[in-house]
């Protein structure tokens, strides 16, 4: 779907993307980064909205350099930033962008008011934009995204500024494309709990450096450790951290009043389980601790990316 090999962009004093080398297929693919890490940079390259400085990109085989206006008919793109205009209907909006696209009217029609009723707006279609809720207008900026039956969509921090309920039905939509629908996705986000719960696929930029891109599954192995939460006195994680070294098992602390233990071996678990029993503490949590996104970000030293 998107391919590209040494793309650098720089502007005065500030290189946006240096030599990204990428590989993007079908399915939910995640583009993580701080805000600045080159993400919307990339996005407007691979649309043919902005020259890149060095390097090539191909957009469903077509050079972003030349096929740009191809490119843009293929493609379906949702920006990040509140871009509607206000006095426009959801419906009319999106009829007008299906045209543009290519649709004759009646198609455009029909086309609209199937995307609208899937992203959840079949009710409010005919309301004026400058009236929606915050997640109302994301929403529509998705429906025009798909209103010309694309191949691929770019999808620019869809849950931006969204409360936790409209963002967890945001980020199904976003799945249901990929899977349901059969179309391509690049999503950007910087909040890295979202695209673990999506994204077949991660990309992870920081400074327009590309630090990792491989399958989600991949972040997510088994570290070998348990993660252990207790309470019971102010010092529990403490306590019990302490009674485990004493019974010989590799354990420290992991932030936040939590316990990382090392799995010696299959009775590990029942160790940390009958210690935390004999001290008279809770157990709130006893989890094989799995690698996240974020660790790639902290072992990289890239910049403040939010886990969820």
């Amino acid at each position: 779907m998107i391919e590209t090999a040494g793309l650098t962009k720089e502007y005065p004093g500030v290189t946006a993307l240096d030599r990204l080398d990428v590989t993007v297929g079908e399915g939910v693919t995640g583009l993580v980064g701080a805000n600045g890490a080159g993400k919307s940079t990339l996005i407007k390259i691979l649309l043919g909205l902005v020259p890149a400085t060095g390097g090539t990109a191909r957009v469903l085989g077509h050079d972003v350099a030349t096929d740009g206006g191809r490119i843009r008919s293929l493609v379906g793109y949702m920006p990040e930033h509140d871009c509607l205009p206000a006095d426009v209907s959801a419906s009319d909006l999106v009829v007008h962008l299906g045209q543009m696209s290519g649709l004759p009217y009646a198609a455009a029609r029909e086309r609209a008011s199937d995307v609208l009723r899937h992203v959840g707006l079949a009710e409010e279609r005919y309301r004026p934009i400058g009236g929606y809720s915050t997640g109302m207008k994301q929403r529509a900026k998705l429906a025009q995204a798909l209103v010309h039956d694309p191949r691929l969509v770019l999808l620019d921090e869809p849950t931006n500024g969204l409360d936790p309920s409209s963002r967890d039905d945001m980020l199904s939509l976003v799945r249901r494309i990929g899977t349901e629908f059969g179309i391509a996705v690049l999503v950007t986000s910087h909040l890295l709990g979202e695209l673990e719960r999506i994204s077949d696929h991660v990309v992870v930029l920081d400074g327009g450096r590309l630090l990792q891109s491989s399958a989600t599954t991949d972040f997510l192995h088994a570290t070998g450790s348990l993660l252990v939460e207790v309470q019971g006195r102010h010092d529990a994680d403490q306590v019990l951290g302490q009674a485990l070294v004493d019974a010989g098992l590799a354990a420290r602390p992991a932030g936040d009043a939590l316990i990382e233990v090392d799995i010696r071996d299959e009775r590990t678990a029942d160790v940390v389980r009958d210690l935390a029993v004999d001290l008279g503490l809770g157990l709130v949590r006893l989890q094989e601790r799995h690698h996240r996104i974020e660790d790639v970000f902290r072992e990289g030293g890239a910049g403040s990316v939010q886990p969820t």
